[in-house]
């Protein structure tokens, strides 16, 4: 079996919990750290919330938040029409976890499991730099509240 192919990170955020939700459910802060399309709505993200890009081969690619634990835990499944493996919903997926530590937040992140795809290393590499630059810009916005 394969190595899975899941990005891990983390960053310890001077700022509380609900301080570092609101950048990871508000689109006017997700805009700021992520691609979001135009036309997406401006109310706060929550399970079932779905964001979808259209490719420009016509497919699409699709994030569904799964799972939200309010200041605990945001589970987004992650999908493109252009793969060609059949993946259940989750099995690749951003996971973002939230710690309290002495009134700041450890934000931990994992992406992937890329393994799953024919080539997930690529996508692997594109989210080691993802995870890299988002938390700078997330520790930022969250301090700055």
């Amino acid at each position: 079996m394969a190595e899975k192919l899941i990005v891990k990170d983390e960053v310890l955020i001077e700022a509380t919990p609900s301080k570092v939700w609101e950048v990871l459910t508000n689109p006017k802060y997700v805009a700021q750290w992520d691609e979001l399309p135009e036309n997406y709505p401006s109310e706060h993200m929550g399970k079932g919330s779905k964001v979808v890009w259209e490719l420009p081969n016509g497919g699409q690619t699709v994030t569904t938040i799964i799972k939200a634990e309010e200041m605990k835990e945001l589970k987004i499944a992650l999908y493109s029409s252009n793969w060609d493996e059949q993946v259940d919903e989750g099995d690749i997926a951003y996971l973002y976890q939230l710690e309290e530590s002495n009134g700041n937040t450890i934000l931990a992140i994992q992406i992937g499991d890329f393994s799953l795809l024919k080539n997930g290393q690529d996508y692997y590499d594109a989210s080691v730099e993802f995870a890299s630059e988002s938390k700078k810009v997330m520790k930022e916005l969250a301090e700055s509240l």
